[in-house]
């Protein structure tokens, strides 16, 4: 697991020097926001960071996250993930460990890092063979922790059934393929 480094303040003199190059005020709400995301080792969604904020007596429009999150992002300070939960999730990228993975699981959210050099190999092997210079790369595999399993959690169905096999025949050319297939939407299993 990453953890949030123990000072951040060369990380938010950084992010400072970075608003300053672009015209823009450094604040103290910005720099709250920027404490908070550098001091966690999560990946946290905004209503995290207000969550933190608050905690710390520190009250903030989620507007004002929102704009000092972009603007972190685009410091490249910050990373933004988008793990299709319906709301991005934001980490500093100022581990040792900056490459790396996530497995993300569907059941509880939680995000598992891991670092594989074989991974890594295998991205250069393929960008050298094709004369391609890759300037990064993303792998987020979703499914069930450990955890959720234990607790009983299953992947739901997610897909229709082949019409093929909808007929029981399995022959996708035989005597009534065709027509079996034709009804099979209707008269198939409703599930």
């Amino acid at each position: 697991m990453r953890i949030g480094p123990a000072n951040v303040e060369p990380y938010l003199a950084i992010f400072g020097r970075y608003l300053r190059e672009q015209g823009l005020p450094v604040t103290q709400q910005r720099r709250a926001v920027a404490r908070a995301v550098f001091s966690s080792p999560q990946h946290q969604s905004v209503e995290d960071l207000d969550r933190v904020l608050r905690e710390n007596d520190v009250r903030l429009g989620k507007a004002t996250i929102y704009r000092t999150l972009d603007l972190l992002v685009r410091s490249g300070l910050v990373e933004e993930h988008d793990f299709g939960e319906g709301f991005k999730r934001y980490e500093h990228r100022l581990s040792r460990d900056p490459v790396h993975h996530h497995l993300v699981c569907i059941e509880s959210g939680e995000v598992i890092e891991f670092r594989s050099e074989e991974l890594q190999r295998i991205v250069e092997e393929t960008a050298a063979r094709h004369g391609f210079r890759p300037t990064h790369h993303k792998l987020v595999i979703f499914g069930l922790s450990r955890a959720s399993q234990e607790s009983g959690a299953d992947v739901p169905y997610r897909g229709i059934t082949c019409p093929i096999e909808a007929t029981g025949t399995g022959e996708a050319g035989g005597s009534g393929g065709a027509s079996a297939a034709a009804e099979a939407p209707g008269s198939g299993d409703s599930t």
